[in-house]
């Protein structure tokens, strides 16, 4: 872990008592979802991590619980940082707070998140799907989401494969 980021993660840990994991010299800061937009508004204010450069969300199953990992990648422009902070999840109704009060792009982000995911954002100002149709069932980005199918055309099956083809009607 960077030097400069040691202090950091320190006064993180003292505050929230979060699970810390290290990973290729990158923190990555696991805090309960209540403690979220407080951690983020610390980080923003104190130590100048002014930009929101990623949030999205990860699916574990079936192998762990809770479910989802909802990611935010912050970084500090000013002191060339980067920090993870990670949420833990559950699948049955996943529900975040969300972070558009401290970061006015997590606002998309959170859309893209809810529509491909699932997850909830508590507070979210327009939660409407931007990615799918609204009619659309389901979460693509989700393990268990059915995958489609369809065989590709060679030569050698171009009639069987022509036969199955839609066509518009006239």
């Amino acid at each position: 872990m960077d030097t400069k980021l040691e202090p950091i993660v320190k006064a993180l840990q003292e505050r929230f008592a979060p699970t810390v994991e290290e990973f290729r010299g990158e923190a990555h800061v696991f805090v309960k979802a209540e403690q979220i937009v407080e951690a983020l508004t610390l980080l923003r204010d104190k130590y100048e991590f002014e930009l929101l450069s990623a949030l999205t969300a990860s699916d574990y199953y079936p192998e762990t619980t809770p479910r989802f990992h909802v990611v935010y990648q912050l970084s500090s422009l000013a002191k060339n940082l980067t920090l993870q902070l990670r949420v833990a999840v559950n699948g049955d109704q996943p529900k975040v707070p969300t972070a558009t009060r401290v970061y006015d792009t997590a606002n998309w982000r959170e859309r893209e998140v809810l529509d491909m995911f699932g997850i909830e954002f508590e507070g979210h100002p327009d939660p409407r799907k931007i990615l799918t149709p609204d009619e659309m069932d389901g979460h693509p980005l989700r393990k268990d989401f059915p995958l489609g199918y369809e065989e590709p055309q060679f030569t050698f099956n171009y009639d069987d494969i022509d036969l199955k083809k839609i066509y518009a009607k006239e």
